[in-house]
């Protein structure tokens, strides 16, 4: 369903990608953005099943800049690999290759965002700062707390597990006390990493509520 692609950001570096179209006319277009682990097995199934839903989704590589084509699975020692992209990571050239994916669907019509982890925060702040988005949504991204005074420019929901060893529940209510109009749910029992079905984190229970909820709420915002 879905192919290697490259991107240009408006800086003139080129990028890879995957995107995956939908079988009839599409209703909108869908940004994915990875988690540490790049475009890889799962980004590349998140597109292929919102392409499966009917949109166009397209996954930028936004560590091209550092490794070109980087992919990762999940044993201890590529997660400990996969996390010195994000030491010092460099949200601003990573933003500007989002808006590259966005840039390259937009004509499709409506364009919303998914991020994942790393993704999460990245579609964040891609809701408070990129153009020519109609909705965001993200998943345990751990900045989000940090760039909670800022307003998203679109409708935007996040998602939490209750259990994320990494996102204090201190962090979730921060957040909902700073940006009431963002939706935020907290799944419970639920893990970092919790939609993942690729990780040992991997919440079935929480994933069936927050996926069909992520698809709603696109449904919603994306026409």
């Amino acid at each position: 369903m879905g192919q290697d692609i490259t991107l240009t950001a408006s800086d003139g570096f080129k990028l890879g990608g995957y995107r995956a179209d939908p079988a009839d006319a599409p209703k909108a277009a869908i940004v994915v953005i990875q988690e540490i682990f790049g475009v890889n097995h799962h980004i590349r199934s998140v597109c292929d099943r919102l392409a499966g839903a009917g949109y166009v989704a397209i996954a930028p590589s936004i560590f091209d800049r550092i490794t070109p084509n980087f992919q990762s699975g999940y044993s201890p020692d590529e997660v400990a690999n996969a996390r010195k992209f994000v030491a010092n990571p460099d949200w601003a050239a990573m933003l500007l290759d989002t808006q590259a994916a966005i840039d390259a669907v937009k004509s499709v019509g409506p364009v919303g965002i998914i991020g994942f982890c790393l993704g999460g925060s990245i579609a964040f702040a891609a809701a408070t700062k990129l153009t020519d988005l109609s909705a965001a949504v993200g998943y345990y991204g751990g900045a989000v707390v940090r760039f909670a005074d800022d307003k998203p420019k679109v409708p935007t929901q996040l998602h939490f597990g209750e259990k994320d060893a990494g996102i204090p529940l201190t962090d979730v209510e921060t957040i909902r006390t700073k940006r009431p109009d963002v939706e935020v749910h907290v799944y419970p029992g639920a893990q970092h990493g919790f939609h993942c079905d690729e990780r040992a984190s991997y919440d079935k229970t929480s994933a069936d509520i927050a996926w069909p909820r992520s698809l709603d709420f696109f449904a919603r915002h994306l026409k």
